[in-house]
């Protein structure tokens, strides 16, 4: 494995260095940058296996590798986030960038400035690439004309291409391969853009995935297994929490019957195939969809996937400023 190759084409704000020398201007004409990250599915199973091959390149001969030239970056949350949130930021500064943290409140999204308008102004400054979450599922349509590079940390309901890679590392670090792996995905399915990736991508590389939970939020499908047929049918059983914000109504039941009926219990661990792990892409409830006990269990890679989520991310900001390791 060789040093990562400086990109003959990149970004700076509005400047563009192609062949030689700078100018200003998008290369190739105003539109999207092809090497931003918005959905799982716009990704071939080639470039998935790519940024897995790096995120695991970060966790041994390139973990000390930084960009070569000053490069500024800015995180757009416009939702709650920790994990996703500071693991982009965590990779960001390893990777040697300069991270600006950027909030709406206090900002002028509170005076009526649009989300074009806002990545428009990053984009005009200086700063070589975005990574925004936002409520609005698929609000990158709205951007089509921001050349720099754009990563979805998720939107809406709809997409998180970021933590369905990270899940995606963690399954092959356990099974190596992807055919025929069965995941079990049990919660509040209709709300997860969680579900909806890892749906894509399994579907796409040969695995087979699965859905269960509360019938008013998991559709009577194809993919629909009663909760303890899936867990005993899966080789990986991810838990989603139940995402109060997105809903309409409260809860009619209890925490503890939640659990009982839905949740991962100890129970239902013990149903588990021998070699089955437990996953979720957090936070975790505890006691609501899985028995607290069970979180660290030897079984459980919850905090594994975590880990991963800083190489994974590492891997897709290397991707999304051009930049190559030579194979």
């Amino acid at each position: 494995m060789k040093a990562i190759s400086k990109p003959e084409v990149y970004r700076k704000g509005p400047f563009v260095y192609q062949n030689g020398s700078f100018f200003v201007g998008p290369a190739g004409g105003e539109h999207m940058n092809t090497n931003s990250l918005l959905r799982i599915c716009d990704l071939t199973s080639e470039e998935i296996f790519h940024i897995l091959e790096d995120a695991a390149v970060f966790s041994s001969s390139q973990s000390d590798w930084q960009f070569p030239r000053k490069t500024l970056i800015a995180n757009l949350f416009f939702e709650p986030s920790t994990r996703t949130h500071f693991s982009f930021a965590s990779a960001e500064h390893q990777l040697g960038a300069c991270v600006e943290n950027f909030s709406a409140q206090g900002s002028s999204v509170e005076k009526g400035e649009t989300l074009y308008d806002t990545v428009k102004t990053f984009e005009s400054i200086g700063y070589d690439a975005v990574v925004i979450r936002h409520r609005t599922d698929e609000y990158f349509k709205e951007l089509e004309n921001i050349t720099i590079p754009i990563l979805n940390a998720g939107d809406g309901c709809g997409n998180h291409p970021t933590q369905c890679l990270l899940d995606l590392l963690t399954l092959y670090q356990e099974f190596g391969t992807f055919q025929g792996i069965k995941v079990a995905v049990i919660g509040d399915i209709v709300h997860s853009r969680v579900a909806n990736s890892l749906r894509e991508a399994l579907e796409l590389l040969g695995g087979e995935i699965a859905f269960s939970g509360p019938d008013k939020w998991v559709a009577r499908d194809a993919y629909y297994k009663s909760v303890d047929e899936a867990v005993q049918w899966a080789d990986a059983v991810m838990m989603l929490r139940i995402q109060h914000e997105r809903h309409q109504e409260t809860m009619a039941m209890s925490k503890a019957e939640y659990l009982k009926r839905y949740g991962l219990t100890k129970a239902r661990a013990a149903m588990m195939k021998p070699h089955a792990i437990i996953m979720h892409p957090a936070p975790v409830n505890r006691g609501v969809e899985i028995d607290s006990d069970l979180v660290e269990a030897p079984n459980s890679r919850i905090f594994k996937q975590m880990s991963n989520g800083v190489l994974v991310r590492k891997a897709v900001i290397k991707r999304a400023l051009g930049y190559t390791f030579d194979r």
